[in-house]
């Protein structure tokens, strides 16, 4: 192959993905449905590195990922056994002398939630009732085992917003299998052996194992936490921030469903334990449970005792000798530039803190939708593409770490390792500054100023108020159309309550119709080929 003629004007046409994984065919499967054809998507993927596939799960905006990329729903849900998320469910986060302590982060924002002040309507109209069931009927379909939609809803539709517990794995081919068969992505198995730079410094092209060079315009490291291209080739430090997200461990296994027809829950169950907390998700064929903590707290030997007691307890027909643990190890950080000349990390390779909040797809979303809305036309305006790139995802890593950090400092649990996550010196000054101001004022889009922030505010009451949080009553006098207007979407949601019990299937019913839907087209669509063949 030719060499390029770098200078300022050179055209970005070709595209260079290292890694594979969740995050290396979203990329693939994004760029290659959204480019037009001048452009060429060339995966490079090691033939020996299985996918991680800790938190399996996402948020609501992998439905317009996968829409965009072109994949079938339920297609997804059937191969990948897929499952509805409809938010994550937290317990014991906080010490109560009564029943244990528990409350809901879902996905729809409450009802009229940039009409009304909703922190103060729940106070004047529902103190008594949890914050997340003022205003949303969400959490309470959640405890009911509920689905966000029906049977004849279509594909990505809903009635409550949700997103998706899955099999990374099975992701990770379904979308190497529709990238390649379908947006015409050239796949390469193979390892880098060398990165080869241009007089500029822009990466010119990469040599694999077998002697391959394989040339691109922009290159995107998934390469997860080996960073071949971002550390490896271009030293980018790692912001470490292990002084504030304490966990750095992660024990993750697969437990068996006693029945084939055991109940899906619709949240991520977060359960915080002595020294960490333990994660449960529901697929349609198995349960990912996994815990999460931190070294300095917890031995291996210990942290395995703590997940196979939780995992015996929630489900005492499992046997636990049975099962097959699998170690993590992490280092919470991001990337001090995610973009340098000609290459951009994304996925684990750009920055992981931990499993909290299923963010780490979300992450690497967000940065391809950046991408694709402003791609560079040349090495000029890449330039510039790139300086905005690593401004906005710094901010956005910040709001992370804060909104993770959120859920320890709130809690009043006295066990060592909950005192050192919620201590004065762990906390970053912007959590703290909102904190303080939070004792006056409920969180508002004032105080996250972005565009497209990585957690709303909705988010940030809802973890508030479930710990507990008191905010003092506004001084704002309430109007008389607003609190008619609190009344109506009050009346009106004790109708809709009744009429979602009644109308919406259990997940475990849904996903059972819609795997027999998927049976049933593939089933006509094999029948239509043996008639052409047979013609």
């Amino acid at each position: 192959m030719t060499q390029p003629n770098y200078n300022n004007a050179q055209q970005i046409k070709r595209i260079v993905i290292i890694g594979g994984g969740t995050a290396g065919w979203l990329s693939a499967g994004v760029l290659a449905s959204k480019l037009n054809n001048d452009f060429s998507v060339t995966l490079i993927e090691s033939p020996n590195v299985p996918t991680i596939g800790v938190g399996e799960g996402s948020w609501p905006s992998l439905r317009d990922t996968l829409m965009d990329i072109g994949i079938n729903e339920t297609q997804f849900l059937t191969l990948c056994h897929g499952s509805f998320k409809q938010g994550s469910s937290f317990i014991n986060w906080r010490s109560t002398s009564a029943a244990p302590h528990s409350y809901c982060h879902p996905f729809t924002v409450p009802i009229a939630y940039n009409e009304l002040d909703t922190h103060a309507c729940w106070q004047a109209f529902a103190p008594q009732e949890r914050y997340e069931d003022a205003f949303s009927l969400q959490a309470a379909m959640c405890k009911a085992g509920k689905a966000p939609k029906q049977n004849t809803t279509p594909d990505y539709a809903h009635v409550l917003n949700y997103g998706y517990h899955f099999d990374a794995t099975a992701l990770a081919n379904l979308l190497k299998t529709h990238c390649t068969e379908q947006l015409k992505v050239h796949h390469k198995q193979a390892h880098i052996a060398s990165v080869h730079p241009h007089a500029n410094g822009y990466i010119d092209h990469v040599v694999t194992d077998s002697g391959d060079a394989i040339y691109g315009d922009l290159f995107i490291d998934c390469s997860g936490s080996h960073g071949l291209l971002i550390d490896k080739h271009f030293s980018v430090p790692w912001v470490s921030v292990a002084n504030t997200m304490l966990n750095n461990r992660a024990l993750a296994v697969q437990v068996p469903y006693s029945q084939e027809d055991d109940a899906i829950a619709s949240t991520t169950v977060a359960t915080a334990q002595e020294s960490g907390w333990t994660w449960d998700i529901g697929l349609q064929h198995r349960r990912g449970v996994g815990l999460v903590y931190a070294s300095d707290f917890l031995e291996k030997q210990q942290a395995e005792d703590t997940l196979l007691k939780q995992a015996s307890q929630r489900y005492p027909a499992v046997n636990t000798a049975e099962l097959s643990l699998r170690n993590l190890e992490f280092s919470p950080g991001y990337r001090q530039q995610f973009w340098v000349k000609n290459c951009l990390s994304l996925g684990m390779s750009s920055g992981f803190v931990e499993p909290l909040e299923a963010s780490a797809i979300a992450m690497v979303e967000l940065g391809l939708r950046m991408l694709c809305e402003a791609f560079p036309h040349s090495i000029h305006h890449m330039e510039h593409v790139s300086k905005r790139y690593n401004k906005r995802f710094t901010y956005r890593w910040e709001r992370v770490i804060d909104f993770l950090k959120l859920h320890y400092v709130l809690s009043d649990r006295e066990e060592p390792y909950w005192r050192a996550q919620r201590h004065p010196d762990t906390i970053p000054a912007s959590l703290s500054e909102l904190l303080d101001l939070w004792q006056y004022q409920s969180p508002s889009r004032l105080d996250l100023i972005e565009n497209e922030e990585i957690f709303p505010s909705a988010s940030y009451q809802y973890v508030l108020y479930g710990m507990g949080y008191c905010t003092r009553k506004t001084a704002l006098k309430m109007t008389q159309s607003t609190a008619r207007k609190a009344a109506d979407i009050r009346e009106k949601m004790r109708h809709n309550m009744q009429a979602y019990l009644h109308g919406l299937p259990s997940n475990r019913e849904l996903l059972t119709h819609l795997a027999a839907q998927h049976a049933a087209n593939n089933n006509n669509k094999e029948q239509k080929r043996d008639l052409i063949g047979f013609r």
